[in-house]
């Protein structure tokens, strides 16, 4: 497969925080009117040592499968590649924190919290939610192998709130997931760099 460029010129630390904080906050925004609007009734947040097993779990679960995917598929390995160089490489280490907290929360709120009841809490609302939520991720049409993972991990989540009926479940994995592949990345480039 050939190494398509991206079309993207790299952004600073500064532009990549503040494009995560607005487009957090756009997510935000929208999911708050489509609850209101709509009168969703949010899937609900439960606080326990329970959920925040699961979450850690399910999240380990998606880091592993990721990593055999990049391994097996050189396409979805080199989108991934792609996309962790424009996003991951010029943040700092403490930087990652936002990278795990801002997406995680806000896109969980939006896709699995108000969109999957808003939408009839059935299978068709996760899979539609999931297809959304594998859009979001498209920045470009060389990247469609990582919109078929993101939509596949979003089904994912989604299944796990069916499971537990708990938001804080798929918060947790979707921010140890962004939390840990950005840690990796940063030491594998620090690594190369040596």
């Amino acid at each position: 497969m050939e190494n398509h460029p991206s079309n993207f010129q790299p952004l600073s630390r500064i532009q990549i925080l503040i494009l995560m904080a607005i487009t957090a906050l756009i997510l935000l925004v929208v999911a708050e009117t489509w609850q209101k609007l709509g009168k969703v009734e949010r899937i609900p947040l439960k606080p326990t040592i329970g959920a925040v097993v699961t979450g850690i779990i399910l999240g380990g679960l998606i880091l592993i499968a990721s990593a055999i995917l990049a391994y097996v598929w050189e396409g979805y390995r080199l989108c991934a590649k792609r996309y962790l160089e424009l996003i991951i490489t010029p943040l700092t280490f403490p930087d990652l924190f936002w990278l795990g907290i801002l997406p995680g929360v806000s896109e969980e709120l939006l896709f699995r919290g108000i969109m999957i009841p808003g939408l009839g809490y059935d299978w068709l609302a996760l899979v539609i939610s999931s297809v959304f939520f594998g859009l979001l991720h498209w920045s470009e049409v060389a990247n469609w192998h990582y919109v078929v993972w993101a939509t596949a991990v979003g089904f994912l989540l989604g299944y796990s709130v069916y499971l537990t009926d708990n938001l804080l479940v798929p918060i947790i994995a979707h921010s140890l997931t962004n939390f840990v592949s950005g840690i990796f990345w940063k030491w594998k480039k620090r690594a190369n760099a040596v």
